[in-house]
This record gives C-alpha cells, sequence and structure tokens, in this order.
C-alpha cells in the first residue's frame, strides 16, 4: 500500500493538530522548496529523516531496447534520495 498526497496531507493533519487546509499548504510549500533547491543544485538535509541532493550524469552510450541499436545519451542531472537513520530503523521493525 502507498500513501498518496491526500493521505500525507491528512496525516500530517491529525498528527499535527492542522486542518487539512494547512497541512496542504506545508506539503505544497515543501515541494516547492525541494523543487527550487534542487533546480539550484543546493542539496535538501533533513538530519535523521532524509537528504536530497542533485547529482550529474556524464554522457553514455546506451541501447535502444527494441533495435538494440547503440544511441549516444547526453550528460544530464538526476535526483540521489537517501534514508536517514530514523528512516533507515523504521524499516527494520
Amino acid at each position: 500500500m502507498a500513501l498518496n498526497k491526500s493521505d500525507l496531507v491528512a496525516a500530517i493533519a491529525e498528527k499535527a493538530g492542522l486542518s487539512k487546509a494547512d497541512a496542504d499548504k506545508a506539503v505544497s510549500a515543501l515541494q516547492d522548496v525541494l523543487v527550487d533547491s534542487l533546480g539550484k543544485g543546493e542539496a535538501v538535509k533533513i538530519t535523521g529523516l532524509l537528504s536530497v541532493e542533485r547529482v550529474e550524469r556524464a554522457a553514455r552510450t546506451g541501447r535502444n531496447p527494441r533495435t538494440g541499436e547503440e544511441i549516444s545519451i547526453p550528460a544530464g542531472y538526476g535526483v540521489k534520495v537517501s534514508a536517514g537513520s530514523v528512516l533507515k530503523k523504521a524499516v527494520q521493525k
């Protein structure tokens, strides 16, 4: 089972004693901060919870899975998400 955005908003509202509208604003603000920061190349770290950073990917050669033809994949960026100690402990239960 996955927690979607509306489920997350409802859970945050309940745990924090907020209205769903305020919790939705907080989740949307977190999303905006992550997008803006990563777009600028800045990492976002929430100690104990997670770390999110933009990483560079070098240009490389790949293969078209249908034809087997070699293709050139240009350099670009990706996102790396690392779990913090609190998340790591939570999945060990």
